[in-house]
């Protein structure tokens, strides 16, 4: 009898391994500690590589570089009085906080909130997972708002067509999780992550930019593909053990599901009336600037009237933050919740002190790039590690995937998706720069990479609160509950998405405007 009890009651290996998963990632510091610690192994790892007199040919000058002595008195002086510049120099921090000052008004004027939750609303049982993947897929806008506003959501729709509201939650955490990186449209994380990549580029050319439409096109079809995918794991997988998800009440109150999330405070007819004014200002601020690129000289163009490199496309984070900027104050006029015009700027400061861990990361970030800078060891890297994989004679697909499997087992203990990229793309963009691929491929491959396992790892913030969100309907259900429902989405999603890159890259079609993908 003990040994029955024992064998059913011990985990499975699977659960086994995601605990372990879940213990080493809880040993790991926080990202701007491990900043600061990769800062201490690099100073050292360069005093160690100096002396040993390695150099390799720098492929942005030709010249016989060696590594560059982070401890010596000279690189002490100079990382210290250039600390202030590497921060306030550093891409990405300017990035967001211009695009914030805009999309902070329209998330505060709770435009974003109104839009997902009427077209959730009456979706019918049909096109119910459908709509929901979707919406997860279209929700970077809302950064990690959309798990409060989409998770309850996604239980109201399932529940409202007669399915389980706990299903619900499940496809739009993994939608919003897995396949957010896949937006049609331009996400301020997707300037940040362009940023963060011209910078390594330019480690190796130094004429070299990535933008945050280089993947638009590769994302666009990604989003559609990545959304039929979810709805069919769905319905030919999940849906068989969508039994297993029973609540705990015999009748669960929409009400109280969406008590869970964001709380309306418009009337219906506020509502609409801010909808109105923000649709027709969208389109006037969308016509105003197709003809501002298209008039003679325009200056939103480049010399000889570029548009590819052009003030429009190199500004884009401006013209996001006006655009979202419009949009807040369009809707928070027409819903008449704009008191006065000293409302605006209070939502734009809402704003930033919302990103203000970010902030503080960025302060690493940056110290940590430009000593990785100073000491040439990310072109030592660059080039031996791309000169071994050339010996190897490791064909581009073989190469590919051992860069996305690589990331994919990273992001399960390192989940912060800018912060990943920002460890890992001074090395991973000039080594496959130097192999032939284009910047913009490899940010691509680390799209898919990222996002499809952070549906699975314990480590997520999103994750822990979606297992919450889980236990208000059945409070038995626990970790293993939302692993064994993502598990199939994410790995199916992630060979499915890879096999669309790989598509994509022998037809070579362009991932973005002036993007070759190859």
């Amino acid at each position: 009898m003990t040994t029955e009890v024992s064998k059913r009651t011990e985990p499975s290996a699977g659960l086994r391994l995601l605990a372990g998963i879940e213990e080493a990632g809880n040993a790991l510091p926080h990202p701007f500690w491990l900043f600061w610690i990769l800062f201490g192994v690099l100073a050292v790892a360069s005093w160690i590589l100096s002396g040993t007199g390695i150099t390799v040919s720098d492929p942005a000058t030709g010249e016989t570089v060696g590594v560059n002595n982070a401890l010596s008195v000279e690189a002490i002086r100079a990382l210290l009085t250039g600390a202030e510049e590497s921060f306030v120099t550093f891409g990405p921090l300017g990035t967001v906080l211009i695009v914030m000052l805009g999309v902070a008004v329209a998330d505060r004027s709770g435009l974003f909130e109104v839009v997902a939750r009427r077209a959730l609303s009456n979706v019918s049982a049909r096109w119910v997972v459908f709509a929901v993947a979707l919406g997860g897929a279209l929700s970077k806008f809302l950064s990690d708002s959309a798990y409060v506003i989409l998770i309850p959501l996604g239980a109201i729709a399932f529940k409202t067509v007669g399915r389980s509201p706990m299903l619900g939650m499940i496809v739009a955490f993994v939608s919003i999780n897995a396949a957010g990186d896949a937006n049609p449209l331009i996400a301020p994380g997707d300037v940040v992550f362009a940023k963060v990549a011209t910078e390594a580029a330019q480690l190796i050319d130094p004429n070299a930019t990535v933008r945050a439409t280089d993947n638009m096109y590769f994302t666009t079809v990604s989003a559609l593909v990545l959304a039929i995918t979810i709805t069919l794991v769905t319905e030919l997988i999940l849906k068989k053990r969508e039994s297993t998800l029973i609540v705990d009440t015999a009748q669960v109150d929409t009400t109280a599901i969406m008590a869970m999330g964001p709380q309306a405070t418009l009337s219906g007819a506020a509502e609409r009336r801010g909808l109105r004014v923000t649709g027709l200002a969208a389109l006037l601020f969308v016509a105003l600037t197709v003809v501002a690129i298209l008039l003679p000289q325009s200056p939103l163009r480049g010399e000889n009237g570029e548009f590819l490199e052009s003030p429009f496309l190199d500004g884009i984070a401006f013209f996001l933050s006006l655009f979202f900027l419009t949009l807040g104050i369009a809707f928070a006029t027409g819903s008449r919740q704009l008191e006065s015009s000293a409302d605006i700027p209070r939502f734009m400061a809402d704003g930033v002190r919302s990103i203000a861990p970010l902030i503080v990361l960025f302060f690493a970030v940056s110290q940590f790039l430009a000593l990785f800078k100073y000491t040439k060891i990310s072109t030592l890297v660059a080039v031996k590690g791309s000169d071994a994989i050339a010996d190897l004679g490791i064909h581009n697909v073989g190469l590919f995937v051992i860069v996305v499997v690589a990331i994919a087992l990273l992001n399960l203990l390192i989940t912060s998706g800018q912060a990943l990229w920002a460890l890992v793309a001074p090395i991973v963009v000039p080594m496959m720069l130097l192999l032939g691929t284009n910047p913009a491929a490899t940010m691509a491959l680390y799209r898919i990479a990222d996002s499809c396992t952070n549906s699975i790892t314990p480590m997520s913030t999103s994750f822990v609160l979606c297992v919450g969100y889980l236990q208000t309907l059945n409070k038995k259900a626990g970790i293993g509950t939302l692993i064994s429902f993502t598990l199939p989405c994410a790995v199916i999603m992630f060979i499915v998405w890879f096999a669309l890159f790989l598509l994509w890259w022998v037809l070579g079609i362009p991932l973005g405007p002036g993007a070759p993908v190859r």
